[in-house]
């Protein structure tokens, strides 16, 4: 079976503890592993020791990247964490450069990457609502998807040479929390997104 990285990036504050993202890396880690995958976790806020998540990445076939969306993007631990390992990352081991050559200084940046055999998969939660979304009538994201705005992160995985997933989100989670609906519907996602993701490999 295959290797499986989580990255919990949650940062706890006092009026959002982390506790559904914190269970959601739980759940994908248990559910993994009852498949018969190897699975590594990673509390980001926990702390973590950068040449070890560096190599973690070199060892998975799969990243799950779970966190909460704060002020549209990662929250800040986590793009700490991106900063740190992603630099030391970039001495071949991660990417091989940007992409450019000396033969061609203006033609591929980003396409450096050398986890070229490596999936990932966003698992978001929201204060937005769904219905916040995918509708141009909505005046604040004006049509955008989960995926339009989580693009810096798929440009982060792509840099590196991996490949998406199906993203996974939970809506409302602050004030109109669903979330036995949302743990059925990340359990639906799992089993859909690893099942074909098996299939693919073989």
């Amino acid at each position: 079976m295959s290797k499986i990285l989580i990255l919990n990036g949650a940062q706890p504050y006092a009026f959002a503890p982390g506790g559904l993202n914190a269970t959601l890396a739980k759940r994908a880690k248990d559910y993994l592993e009852a498949q018969g995958h190897e699975v590594r976790i990673t509390t980001v806020a926990d702390g973590y020791d950068v040449e070890a998540e560096v190599e973690s990445h070199r060892w998975a076939d799969t990243v799950i990247m779970q966190f909460p969306v704060n002020w549209m993007g990662v929250p800040w631990s986590f793009k700490k964490y991106m900063d740190e390992v992603y630099t030391v990352g970039m001495d071949g081991r991660l990417t091989a450069g940007d992409g450019r050559t000396a033969e061609a200084p203006k033609a591929n940046y980003g396409m450096g990457g050398t986890l070229t055999g490596t999936r990932y998969m966003l698992s978001a939660t929201f204060n937005a609502p769904s219905e916040a979304f995918d509708d141009p009538e909505e005046p604040f994201f004006e049509g955008m998807s989960v995926d339009d705005l989580l693009r810096p992160v798929h440009l982060n995985a792509k840099f590196f040479g991996m490949a998406p997933l199906p993203t996974f989100a939970a809506h409302d989670v602050m004030k109109n929390a669903e979330i036995e609906r949302d743990l059925a519907r990340f359990d639906a996602h799992l089993e859909t997104v690893f099942s074909e993701a098996s299939h693919v490999a073989a």
